[in-house]
């Protein structure tokens, strides 16, 4: 049990924590198990924006296999709508870019961040500019919110 294993504590203290939690949050459960259905109905879970994820092994006669089709149908549709997030980000900022030639260039991508290099003199007017084009790149249910973090380098972004 991993949880058991990340927290240094018995199996039956972490499962423990996890009854409590969908307790707390039937909603979860209930979001888990109708996903977890659906993709042993389809045999694919969608991101928010429709992209597709087959999962081959979600009816597999090896429990093994099933139990880690049905995580992946769990944890995808919300890990591949970040990552449909952060491309549709990225394009809107590319656009903007090529647009208005802001004295910045994008970077790169990691996970759910894009790195900027921005003229000092350039800063404040990026920043705010960035977090305007970011959360506008997708029409969400709810507000989609942009951190910026500014520094000599990657690490002092942070």
């Amino acid at each position: 049990f991993g949880l058991a294993r990340q927290l240094g504590i018995a199996r039956a203290a972490a499962q423990e924590y996890v009854d409590l939690y969908f307790q707390r949050y039937p909603g979860v459960r209930e979001f888990m198990d109708r996903i977890r259905a659906d993709a042993h109905e389809k045999g694919y879970v969608e991101t928010v924006f429709g992209r597709r994820l087959y999962l081959p092994e979600i009816n597999a006669r090896n429990g093994q296999r099933r139990a880690a089709a049905e995580r992946t149908a769990i944890n995808a549709p919300m890990q591949g709508t970040a990552a449909d997030i952060i491309k549709l980000a990225m394009l809107a900022v590319d656009s903007w870019i090529q647009a208005d030639k802001p004295p910045l260039r994008m970077i790169m991508q990691v996970h759910d961040e894009l790195v900027f290099e921005v003229e000092e003199r350039s800063v404040d007017q990026a920043r705010e500019r960035i977090v305007q084009v970011m959360q506008s790149a997708a029409v969400l249910q709810v507000p989609l919110l942009v951190d910026v973090g500014v520094g000599d380098n990657w690490d002092e972004a942070h």
